[in-house]
């Protein structure tokens, strides 16, 4: 079965029909009926539907949906109110994915793995909603719309789904591919989305761990040193992910290595900010003595090489360029 381009457009369905219908009339493919209405079904059963007006009603949904446009795709939903539910299909990028939960995940190019700024998409999650999409999610969803948002860093939707109501307890299922069993609070925390995080802490989500606490920036109330070495870490490589300076130094202060490595998921803090590029969190370690030299136990790469990394993943304004003059002026100072 065939896969729809992640850009598609009608017209080269439209071209594809029509080239099915020559070919067949030339000998050279086989149609049930030489006619253009059995080429253009042919070519939508290849794509997984049941019929041509249903994968043109698909393939619309997908391009006003890229396109941002809530008027359209009000106009849309109006005519097939089914398309607010139904799951995104025939697509090779996205499979299975309803449309609010897709356009929360828009931030992100899926296949080029480039990440980009999407305005406008709070106006589309609000026609979905209007349309009768799923606040929380349908029958079979690994996760909710707003743990998705809060995956993607998508702080227009998110204020959405929380104006709405959404629950912003629920769990993320054991078998969910972000973070199993998880809050979108923590999907925000783990993936570095601090607008979204902010979000959701403002509108009352709970946090019970040390690790939660740091990526807040809201220690009061831990003994730090009484935590577990691990949790103090992880505690650390957070409050460092999300520039929460003050937390870096408290934890900096219960005894955390600066340059201590999380075994479990493979993170460090000067790492992983540089990564991001949390230019005051790489800044503010730098002047606390982490090591610019220190390197990944897996590639032995240093920050300086992870921040290049992720800067190549950015299409919009972000603080990798500060970053890497930070570590590269910290790496030649040293070797001087």
């Amino acid at each position: 079965m065939s896969k729809l381009p992640p850009r598609p457009h009608p017209d080269h369905l439209r071209r594809q029909a029509k080239d099915l219908l020559a070919a067949a009339k030339d000998g050279t493919a086989v149609l049930e009926s030489l006619d253009l209405n059995t080429a253009q079904r042919t070519i939508a059963r290849d794509y997984g539907f049941t019929s041509w007006p249903r994968l043109m009603a698909e393939v619309e949904r997908r391009v006003l949906l890229d396109s941002r446009d809530p008027a359209r795709i009000a106009a849309l939903l109006a005519q097939h109110p089914d398309l607010a539910v139904a799951r995104l299909h025939g697509w090779s990028d996205h499979s299975d994915i309803r449309p609010l939960q897709y356009v929360a995940s828009m931030r992100c190019a899926v296949g080029e793995n480039v990440w980009r700024d999407m305005p406008g998409t709070g106006r589309i999650a609000q026609a979905l909603l209007a349309a009768g999409a799923p606040l929380n999610g349908g029958p079979g969803d690994r996760e909710t719309p707003l743990i998705t948002a809060a995956s993607y860093g998508d702080t227009e939707v998110a204020h959405v789904l929380i104006a709405a109501g959404a629950d912003l307890e629920r769990l993320s299922t054991p078998d969910a591919g972000g973070v199993p069993n998880a809050s979108a609070l923590t999907h925000a925390a783990v993936f570095g989305m601090s607008g979204v995080l902010d979000l959701l802490v403002h509108a009352g989500a709970s946090y019970d761990s040390l690790p939660l606490a740091a990526a807040v920036g809201d220690l009061t109330g831990w003994d730090l040193r009484g935590q577990p070495r691990q949790q103090r870490l992880l505690a650390l490589i957070m409050a460092a992910d999300h520039e929460r300076l003050e937390a870096v130094d408290a934890l900096l202060g219960s005894g955390v290595p600066i340059d201590g490595e999380d075994r479990e998921f493979g993170r460090q803090a000067l790492r992983l900010a540089a990564e991001r590029g949390r230019a005051a969190s790489v800044s503010h370690l730098l002047a606390h003595g982490a090591d610019p030299h220190h390197r990944d136990p897996v590639k032995g790469r240093t920050a300086l090489y992870w921040c290049r990394r992720g800067a190549k993943r950015i299409d919009h304004r972000s603080g990798h360029a500060d970053v890497d003059r930070q570590l590269s002026a910290a790496l030649h100072l040293s070797d001087s």
